[in-house]
């Protein structure tokens, strides 16, 4: 009986994880384009979906526990050791590992986009404010003195 619930806990866990790969896939593109509507719906949108696996993930994790069994992978192979459904319920555990490895692989590369447009963005409005410009050379070949910080009212 045990064994059926997790494995329904598990299936259950596939279609949410499956949305939010494709949301995480579609917040890549939209970092590109920086459009923040987008963006914005998408951050709603996995927001519910990461709060509805938690709440999924506590599930798994008690019943384990009841059973006293760890609340991980090894405690779901335990499980599936014992029962009947062993082979499903391991087919379906490593078709939702293998989506929460995609999810954390493009969140990753997520990440790494918006620290490169954080960075591009600072250096553009220190630009902007007169600070780090690059050296220029004057007629005599030599490079002239950096301009003055200014606000960004004033450039």
């Amino acid at each position: 009986m045990h064994d059926i619930t997790l494995l329904q806990l598990i299936e259950n866990d596939i279609a949410p994880t499956q949305e939010l790969l494709e949301l995480l896939q579609n917040e890549a593109i939209a970092l590109h384009g920086r459009d923040m509507a987008v963006l914005e719906q998408i951050l709603a949108r996995k927001q519910s979906l990461i709060i509805l696996l938690e709440q999924q993930g506590r599930r798994r994790s008690q019943l384990l526990a009841s059973l006293g069994l760890s609340a991980d992978r090894a405690g779901a192979e335990a499980l599936a050791a014992q029962s009947s459904n062993g082979q499903a319920i391991l087919a379906r555990l490593a078709e939702l590992s293998n989506l929460m490895d995609a999810c954390q692989q493009v969140n990753a590369t997520n990440g790494q986009i918006i620290q490169v447009q954080q960075h591009v963005t600072a250096n553009q409005v220190r630009i902007l404010q007169g600070g780090d410009s690059p050296s220029l050379y004057d007629a005599r070949g030599g490079t002239s003195p950096m301009a003055k910080p200014r606000a960004i009212s004033q450039v």
